[in-house]
């Protein structure tokens, strides 16, 4: 029972932390978007703008709540939940200390539940029954599955460098050298992926303003839209832990770890305020006509390097 308890209050201290960082990640990219377009960002609420994002999320709760007369009522009420849950379940696979949440097969579970978020966003634009709601849907959803064969193949190459499928093995394999010394082009090929695979900047094209009048949410207003949002920033951040795990060294006892994560949710926003929109057709072609025989070939030569050194040590 106690160990029960242990587990809830664990889950619940790092749910809390993560919407928290997700709160200020807002802020962070509100004001790093201010100064690259030569102004200060928020700076008005509390000291430096700190509460913004808090008078943000009371201003979005606190709206009317719209549904769309033709929608699909119950589909488009729990798709938002169901996306934050997702998002929220991800961070389950953190390689945390506790006994039973640090579980062997954390991997297989990143890429399972990472890939359900394909449907909430799915089923959120058909139920909502407009045009404009289907077709930034449909264009995410192919955007976020073709990616996610890229993303899955280039995890495969760190695999056999661990030859394991805990997160946590990471930390003894890069106690002495980080894989981005050694798999740097994969590294830069990961860290496009997970641009497209959260739908960011300059990959997105589910909520290509110009063209798309906000893409799959849409319909959506007031807590419905904001489950929307901090699914997609919890997202990010996890990418960013992924990314600092995967290739820059994954010391979660050590503090610059953390500083390693702020710097990669950094480059997210930074592209943001940098890079113009792709072109969809381009986008596809680079996932599967550079992305795929890349990552693949890749693959072949790491499999085939972790068997010759298994067999040598046999």
């Amino acid at each position: 029972m106690l160990d029960l308890l242990l587990i809830f209050l664990i889950s619940l201290i790092l749910i809390i932390s993560v919407l928290l960082s997700i709160a200020f990640l807002t802020l962070l990219e509100r004001k790093v978007l201010g100064y690259i377009q030569l102004r200060k960002g928020p700076n008005k609420v509390g000291f430096l703008g700190l509460v913004q994002p808090f008078s943000d999320a009371i201003k979005l709760l606190t709206k009317e709540q719209n549904y769309p007369i033709m929608s699909n009522f119950l589909i488009y009420y729990f798709c938002p939940v169901i996306n934050l849950l997702l998002a929220l379940f991800l961070w389950v696979c953190m390689p945390m200390m506790s006994i039973y949440l640090n579980f062997s097969l954390s991997f297989l579970f990143f890429l399972s539940v990472s890939s359900l978020s394909v449907y909430t966003i799915m089923m959120a634009g058909w139920s909502s029954n407009s045009n404009y709601s289907l077709l930034g849907s449909l264009r995410s959803v192919a955007q976020t599955i073709s990616y996610e064969v890229s993303l899955a193949l280039i995890l495969m190459s760190f695999l056999f460098m661990i030859l394991s499928m805990k997160i946590i093995d990471l930390v003894d394999f890069q106690e002495y050298v980080w894989f981005i010394y050694m798999l740097f082009p994969l590294c830069l090929m990961w860290l496009v992926s997970g641009l497209a695979e959260t739908n960011r900047t300059p990959f997105d094209f589910a909520e290509g303003e110009s063209e798309l009048v906000s893409g799959f949410n849409v319909e959506y207003s007031s807590g419905g839209f904001v489950m929307i949002f901090l699914a997609e920033y919890g997202n990010i951040l996890f990418m960013s832990l992924m990314c600092s795990l995967l290739f820059l060294g994954a010391n979660l006892f050590s503090f610059f770890f953390y500083l390693k994560l702020v710097l990669v949710s950094f480059f997210w926003l930074w592209v943001r305020g940098t890079l113009p929109r792709y072109r969809y057709d381009k986008l596809m072609y680079l996932a599967w006509k550079s992305y795929l025989p890349v990552a693949l070939n890749y693959l072949l030569f790491f499999c085939s390097v972790s068997t010759y050194v298994f067999t040598l040590f046999l």
